[in-house]
């Protein structure tokens, strides 16, 4: 008999490449307002947003901050980091979330993965944090929509990941059972922690660019191993997404 039944993913970085997608949007936004020439490193200047955005979005998860002082906090940082003057962060802010689902960049191995779950007859679903719209977009827009059956955001819930309500309303919106149930993601804090409170199996997604690692404590992948997976009790840890179908 199979072990799960349904399988919840999260979306930037697991499936939708992020990195990829979020700088060619934020590029497009500062075009659409002609700040390209006020500019003189975009590397420097998305590498400066993307550090203020996850820190701004730490804030969020821990409840600190509302979702929408996220979003002008993060543009009125970098405009006056940059000298914009003039620049107003909501219009950026605007043109970024729009820009945003227009790029499809999946995650290597997102398609064939998701397409040999669902021939084994997987459930897949997706849980993620940020605006309902660009987020159900993202997925709408991409060759993802095809597989996934529900997607659940904090927006809809009102309640970011780590946030047990958000698990709570996307295990009941599928009629998924706990133990039926395995969440994979690619952040500790948000997708592995949240599913561990809510008593949820887990898989760990390092991908081989990635800052993420394993938090101190946690037995790494074992030295000279021939497959990237380990497998626990509970954890699992993935470098490759393709190596989700080898512990299913």
């Amino acid at each position: 008999m199979r072990k799960y039944d349904h399988l919840f993913f999260d979306l930037d970085n697991t499936l939708w490449d992020f990195d990829v997608n979020g700088r060619l949007a934020l590029q497009q936004a500062v075009r659409s307002l002609n700040l390209e020439g006020r500019i003189a490193d975009f590397g420097s200047f998305y590498t400066f947003f993307d550090q203020v955005n996850t820190r701004l979005w730490e804030s969020y998860r821990n409840q600190e901050i509302r979702h929408s002082q996220l979003t002008r906090n993060r543009f009125e940082i970098i405009i006056g980091h940059f000298h914009l003057s003039g620049a107003d962060p909501e219009k950026l802010n605007a043109l970024y979330l729009q820009w945003m689902p227009a790029f499809t960049n999946l995650v290597e191995g997102a398609l064939e993965t998701l397409s040999d779950l669902r021939a084994k007859g997987y459930r897949l679903h997706i849980i993620t944090n940020g605006p309902d719209k660009v987020q159900r977009q993202k997925v709408y827009n991409s060759a993802l929509a095809p597989y996934i059956e529900r997607i659940t955001t904090s927006e809809e819930v009102e309640a970011p990941k780590p946030d047990k309500r958000i698990f709570q309303h996307a295990l009941k919106s599928c009629n998924a059972r706990k133990k039926k149930s395995l969440m994979i993601g690619d952040n500790w804090e948000t997708d592995i922690l949240g599913a561990m409170q809510m008593g949820i199996d887990h898989v760990f997604f390092i991908r081989n660019n990635s800052s993420q690692t394993l938090p101190d404590g946690k037995e790494p992948p074992r030295p000279g191993a021939t497959s990237s997976v380990r497998t626990t009790a509970k954890l699992s840890v993935i470098r490759k997404l393709t190596d989700l179908t080898r512990i299913l």
